[in-house]
């Protein structure tokens, strides 16, 4: 049997690097799209690099060519370079879903967020969710990945835990289980070779924000400083936001501090565990001043 050919878009993000590692040591071909050539150097085993602009239609152009298999972690958290959610979230990866229809690819991942579904009034799941939409309407197998944050999402904690003090709204009560790249690239693979239409991923480490608020600041061996900030704060600041800044301000704080005020707790997979990770992560912190 001849190797199966993979496309990976969003290659260049945390999570896209290792789906890269993982596919190639699984054995897959694997092609990925990048933006410029020196984008080239991030890789050291890749099979073809196709370049192109998610957001440019006409750039795509053949981008899915003789390819079984499609990943896509297209997204942003920031709105920049006067592109909005709309514009690559969606748009973009409806770009690729269009090629990848043309040419008859087999099967489409996309890497959507944890809770989506049930929060598309936020600007960054309204485009999301409008192409999970477009996507399971499409004549495509088709697999959405729902993952927690990601370790490198838990630094803010791990910031404000180096001054001593973590500041948290609520009671602190509410779990997560955030997950690691390398941990997810393995379900993302993992769920398209076995067909599963939609799942969600966390790692093994379930958490109040209480426990994680502990962990980064015993990481920095600092006492355990925790302040309660009453919730009416978190309400009133996205608000404000809303009222009166455009969603390319609003938008990942908005997320940010609504996905606080709920348990986000995914199906567990993995081995990676986040108080391994903050103590790298001081590691290199430390290493670099």
């Amino acid at each position: 049997m001849s190797k199966q050919k993979v496309l990976v878009a969003g290659a260049t993000g945390y999570l896209g690097q290792y789906l890269v590692k993982e596919l190639k040591k699984r054995g897959f071909w694997v092609r990925v799209l990048i933006r410029n050539e020196h984008q080239k150097d991030t890789f050291d085993a890749v099979d073809d690099f196709f370049i192109g602009q998610i957001t440019d239609p006409e750039s795509l152009t053949g981008i899915t060519k003789n390819i079984d298999l499609v990943f896509t972690t297209i997204g942003i958290t920031r709105q920049k370079d006067g592109m909005t959610y709309m514009d690559v979230d969606y748009q973009g990866n409806s770009n690729l879903l269009k090629e990848s229809l043309k040419d008859e690819v087999k099967s489409f991942q996309y890497i959507s967020a944890i809770n989506g579904d049930k929060l598309r009034h936020l600007k960054i799941f309204e485009a999301k969710e409008k192409f999970v939409d477009e996507l399971k309407g499409s004549k495509i197998n088709h697999c959405i990945v729902r993952p927690n944050g990601f370790f490198s999402d838990m630094k803010d904690f791990l910031n404000m835990a180096k001054g001593g003090r973590v500041y948290l709204f609520g009671h602190g009560k509410f779990k997560l289980n955030p997950i690691h790249g390398e941990d997810l690239a393995k379900v993302c693979v993992d769920t398209m070779i076995e067909g599963v239409k939609e799942e969600s991923a966390g790692g093994i480490d379930v958490l109040s924000q209480n426990e994680l608020a502990e962990m980064a600041l015993k990481a920095w061996g600092n006492p355990i400083k925790i302040t309660h900030l009453p919730d009416w704060i978190r309400r009133f600041t996205i608000w404000l936001l809303r009222t009166f800044t455009s969603s390319k301000t609003y938008g990942p704080i908005e997320f940010f501090l609504t996905l606080m005020a709920k348990d986000n707790i995914a199906n567990t997979y993995g081995k990676k565990r986040l108080a391994n990770y903050f103590k790298l992560e001081i590691t290199s912190m430390k290493n670099k001043h």
